[in-house]
């Protein structure tokens, strides 16, 4: 069957998504609705939010659907009557049954990792965090479990020293599109071979789950190396953090980029020392993490430069 007479379904949330429903709609594929979340009251104003994925799917002229529960009757019913043959998911909820198995060729997601490593909502943050050198994305037809279906295909991608989750983000998000692509023309003409995630010692395998703030606080008594690979995956959201403390006054700050000296010392954990002018290094268990750029609670995001000029008592705080 021509792939571009498939009656596709897309189903998306964030700006991960955006990129691989366009070149689907651009490039002549036959998409009949884009499914995506309610909007939700954001901002001080409570103002409803739309999703990155619907504002797209708008654009484009395409029908969308906003369903609260997706096991609720008339979605079903709604979805029925679509008649779709393909349904793709990228970056979304976790659909039941009667949805991923509506489409006759069934419903494939785009995944950020090189599974079965990195299963779960934030794979591009914990691969930095961890220090590997290498990830990619995954296409998988969906099952009963998460992450857990016959990959269809994958795409490699280097992690660079200097990468952080924003930059590598951005180049998984266009690496995926071209795999979106591939893999619905192989399902159109019967060319796949689906690798079942079966026999696989789960034990050995590296999780990916969803990063809370308090996952986000740095732990000082970690290695250098550790901190700064934990940093660069959080920046620039959700962000790592630390708290600034001095004569029970304390200040969150977050932080954006470091790197690492390694030295031998005896300073307590957290202490920080500076030149007053370029400099801000804080004790870690294994040398110092020189932080190049951050932002304390209630002030802009700056570099240490510019933090300087106006902290000058900052050497009497120390990092907890």
């Amino acid at each position: 069957m021509n792939a571009k007479d498939l009656r596709i379904v897309f189903m998306g949330t964030p700006e991960f998504a955006v990129p691989s429903l366009k070149a689907l709609v651009e490039g002549g594929y036959n998409v009949i609705a884009v499914v995506t979340t309610p909007d939700k009251p954001a901002g001080r104003g409570r103002l409803l939010h739309e999703s990155d994925v619907k504002i797209a799917a708008r654009e484009l002229g395409l029908p969308i659907l906003q369903p609260e529960k997706l096991r609720d009757e008339e979605f079903v019913a709604a979805m029925e009557a679509l008649k779709p043959d393909l349904g793709i998911v990228i970056a979304f909820r976790m659909l039941p049954e009667v949805i991923w198995s509506m489409p006759r060729l069934g419903t494939f997601n785009l995944h950020a990792s090189l599974l079965p490593e990195y299963r779960g909502a934030a794979p591009i943050n914990w691969a930095i965090i961890n220090g590997e050198k290498e990830t990619g994305v995954t296409t998988f037809l969906l099952n009963h479990e998460i992450d857990k279906g016959a990959i269809i295909g994958q795409l490699r991608e280097e992690i660079t020293p200097d990468d952080t989750i924003g930059t590598l983000y951005d180049r998984l998000m266009h690496k995926g599109v071209g795999l979106v692509l591939e893999t619905v023309e192989k399902l159109a003409a019967g060319e796949i071979n689906p690798i079942e995630q079966q026999h696989i010692d789960e034990s050995t395998l590296k999780p990916a789950p969803k990063i809370f703030k308090e996952d986000c606080l740095v732990d000082w008594s970690k290695g250098g190396r550790q901190i700064v690979n934990f940093v660069r995956g959080l920046s620039p959201y959700p962000a790592a953090w630390s708290r600034l403390v001095r004569d029970g006054e304390e200040l969150a700050v977050k932080i954006f980029r470091t790197s690492f000296l390694e030295a031998a010392h005896n300073e307590p954990l957290g202490t920080i020392r500076t030149d007053w002018r370029e400099e801000l290094e804080v004790a870690c268990a294994d040398g110092w993490i020189k932080i190049h750029e951050l932002q304390v609670a209630g002030k802009r995001r700056m570099t240490t430069h510019d933090l300087l000029l106006g902290f000058r008592q900052i050497e009497s705080y120390e990092f907890r």
